[in-house]
């Protein structure tokens, strides 16, 4: 038997405020995304903003659908937008931000395994890790480099791509 052992890291700051300015503005762009989310049955609403090589920020949220498995989360908004419009744009960093009309988000929400393969895809794609930030906004941002730190066991199967 071989035991192997995963270890990720990611740096926490108490607030946005101890961020650089880039990382900061980034922050509070994906907080300018939460005004277009569909969020009518969760009262969930996800706002994301990529900063690309050029220094292009594109918006996304998330939308929700009656049937719900026809909503997408803000992430794969994004993904899929910047993948139609700009792919020779590498993208460098990924602020991700959510509210509730609810409750009172107290830590960053981490993105869902479906949007952590596409990151992972896209990363791929464009040969570059995606930096991320999770921003909470009563509370700590968590950031990281590349999505192997949130799913470390990323499917991928180099036969399918011949």
């Amino acid at each position: 038997m071989i035991n192997h052992e995963i270890k990720i890291n990611f740096e926490e700051y108490v607030s946005v405020d101890e961020l650089d300015k880039a990382d900061k503005e980034l922050c509070l762009e994906a907080v300018k995304a939460l005004a277009n989310s569909h969020s009518p049955y969760s009262k969930f609403k996800v706002g994301v903003a990529l900063r690309l090589q050029s220094g292009k920020i594109i918006y996304a949220s998330n939308q929700e659908n009656v049937a719900y498995p026809s909503g997408l989360c803000a992430e794969r908004v994004a993904l899929f937008y910047w993948g139609a419009n700009h792919p020779q744009d590498p993208i460098e960093s990924m602020a991700v931000t959510a509210r509730s009309d609810e409750f009172l988000i107290q830590k960053p929400i981490t993105s869902c395994g479906a949007c952590l393969q596409v990151l992972a895809e896209y990363e791929k794609k464009q040969a570059r890790v995606i930096k991320m930030l999770l921003y909470c906004q009563q509370g700590p941002v968590w950031i990281a480099s590349g999505i192997e730190s949130f799913l470390p066991f990323l499917f991928f199967e180099d036969r399918l791509n011949s």
